[in-house]
């Protein structure tokens, strides 16, 4: 039996990626020909049809090409953790490691975190991909990418999770405001203020709503921003009150602006924590990841 090479498996999975012939041979670093005739040679191989051939210029996988799509996956995955143990074996976190962060934690604990990990574990490159929680759920899944830092919990297929901090939720408004000048918000005094969050999407919206005990009916209608940043400037504009992390506050995400935080009167938090694919064979570098996690999440910037 002559089985596909791992070549032939990363040309038909980046096209089912990337559903057009240039941009899969681009990914795959080779001319759009090699790539096709990896393919045709692939299918010859199998001795089944993997893509309908016709007038169309995007690909058609047939029924058996998406199984074979789904096995090679597989199949690539299983491959790169042959190598990975291999590498963990000989050092430790080194190499490449490829992280999601989401964009509420990234812009603010990346600063603290990246200068500790480069000076611990110096042979270890880090790749950076920022994105909502869903997507970067779709990657890891998918094998593109190794490691999450998110809030838990999450909608996450196959994945280990460890939580590494909780982050407190203030309440923010105008400096005028009438609950600036309390020491504590109390929850219930919420209800009666305009509330502005997030977009769908971001996890951070629904972690507030629940955290908090909040209705999203109580959110003010037609109000919503794209990130913490956007957020904060409705709120500067006096459009309403938000829930931010503590962890964005003390990232500067109030910078420039002249905003009143304060704690709420009953304890509210989102947990943020790690995910990795369950059966990684990095998986005891990424529970010893968790303490430099948390040290950069305990070191406010002065």
């Amino acid at each position: 039996m002559h089985l596909p090479s791992p070549q032939q498996l990363r040309y038909l999975v980046a096209l089912a990626d990337h559903g057009h012939f240039s941009r899969a041979a681009a990914a795959c670093a080779v001319t759009q020909s090699t790539l096709s005739a990896g393919i045709i040679a692939l299918e010859r191989q199998l001795g089944v049809a993997l893509l309908e051939r016709g007038p169309l210029k995007r690909p058609v996988f047939t029924a058996i090409g998406l199984s074979v799509v789904d096995r090679g996956r597989a199949a690539l995955r299983a491959l790169e953790a042959v190598v990975e143990t291999a590498d963990s074996g000989r050092a430790p976190l080194s190499g490449p490691l490829r992280l999601g962060v989401i964009p509420t934690i990234g812009p603010f604990l990346l600063p603290r975190l990246m200068p500790a990990l480069r000076a611990a574990h110096p042979r270890l490159r880090l790749w950076l991909r920022e994105d909502v929680t869903a997507r970067l759920a779709e990657d890891l899944e998918a094998g593109r990418l190794d490691l999450l830092l998110l809030a838990l919990p999450a909608a996450l297929h196959g994945a280990e999770t460890l939580a590494v901090a909780e982050d407190a939720f203030l309440a923010a408004m105008p400096e005028g405001h009438r609950l600036a000048g309390e020491s504590t918000v109390p929850m219930s005094a919420l209800a009666a203020e305009r509330l502005l969050l997030l977009e769908d999407g971001h996890c951070l919206r629904e972690h507030a709503l629940d955290a908090c005990r909040l209705s999203a009916a109580r959110e003010t209608e037609g109000f919503s921003a794209t990130s913490l940043h956007t957020l904060v400037q409705m709120v500067a504009g006096g459009l309403g009150v938000t829930l931010l992390p503590r962890l964005a506050v003390e990232g500067g995400v109030l910078a420039g602006t002249a905003l009143a935080v304060r704690p709420l009167d009953e304890p509210a938090s989102r947990t943020l924590g790690l995910a990795w694919r369950s059966r990684s064979p990095r998986a005891a570098e990424f529970r010893g990841l968790a303490e430099a996690v948390r040290e950069a999440i305990g070191a406010a910037p002065a």
